[in-house]
């Protein structure tokens, strides 16, 4: 459909074919074992795939939600060192250096903290190692959260790829199977996992219910993606009767509990919608498709 509509603009301007080009988001479980036939179909207009990390961590869980052998651990244990990650990014990788167009890295989430001098330099070396794996992987560029952020990727990058890009890395070592991009991670489930994921998704929700689609909450940058994975995991966690560390199962009631408990805790004119809005698709039998459908008809 995409080239489509690029082979039609180009020649209503009157331009040559091949003038637009796209990057792709690599996003979705299933574009993972599509991306040859992205980069084909485009193959006029494609400026490379790109690894979109916390949609691609949502959409793990939403298509296998109904599996019980394919619940995820806290989402902060959920790193791009996992297997799945790993194996998903090299593969992206591959695939693009095969076909001699680039590889595009990850965003990294952590902004600036202005305010504790020691915290905004453990932020900054976060960052610095993310884009450091993310160039010795053979990526060719990447994203940051931050506008203060672009000189430390491009550092870690200038320093490990003097070369305009890596495409002549071929990642010929890269063995990636249909089980290496579905292994499940190991880790524990946790009240504080489930109690963040109500926090930062409540936060983020009200936000967006009042105009703003990207917002820092306790020092990164959250977007969309972020409540998704918030409410997909708590809605996994109760369907499946996961248990806690402690031998605690999640439950409705337990679910209610938490959101009552952090509501009550934030400020925020829409906190109350949030509340009626994450409580219903964290306990609901079905699993709404995207929570910003269910969200746009309390916008005014």
């Amino acid at each position: 459909m995409w080239n489509d509509v690029f082979c039609y603009a180009q020649d209503e301007l009157g331009i040559p074919r091949g003038t637009i080009r796209a990057t792709v988001l690599i996003e979705t479980i299933l574009a993972a074992f599509e991306m040859d036939e992205i980069l084909y179909e485009l193959r006029e207009h494609s400026s490379g795939l790109n690894c979109g990390r916390w949609d691609y961590i949502f959409s793990f869980i939403k298509k296998f939600r109904s599996r019980p052998d394919f619940v995820l651990p806290d989402r902060a244990t959920v790193t791009m060192e996992k297997h799945f990650l790993k194996s998903y990014v090299d593969l992206l990788i591959q695939t693009c250096h095969r076909r001699g167009i680039h590889a595009m890295g990850g965003m990294a989430a952590q902004i600036p903290i202005k305010s504790d001098p020691a915290a905004n330099e453990r932020a900054l070396e976060k960052v610095r190692q993310d884009k450091l794996r993310e160039v010795k992987a053979g990526h060719d560029g990447t994203w940051v959260a931050h506008p203060a952020l672009v000189s430390i990727a491009k550092e870690v990058f200038d320093s490990h790829m003097p070369t305009v890009n890596q495409i002549t890395r071929d990642r010929a070592d890269v063995r990636v199977s249909a089980k290496d991009l579905l292994t499940v991670p190991e880790g524990d489930i946790t009240e504080e996992g489930l109690r963040w994921n109500i926090d930062v998704g409540l936060q983020y929700l009200e936000s967006w219910l009042r105009g703003s689609g990207c917002v820092p909450i306790y020092n990164l940058m959250e977007d969309a993606a972020t409540a998704e994975i918030c409410r997909a995991q708590a809605w996994q966690w109760l369907r499946h009767g996961a248990k806690l560390k402690d031998g605690r199962v999640v439950t409705p009631t337990l679910v209610r509990q938490i959101i009552t408990e952090q509501k009550n805790e934030l400020n925020g004119s829409r906190m109350e919608d949030a509340a009626k809005i994450f409580e219903r698709m964290m306990t609901s039998s079905e699993f709404p498709e995207f929570l910003t459908l269910a969200a746009y008809r309390y916008l005014d």
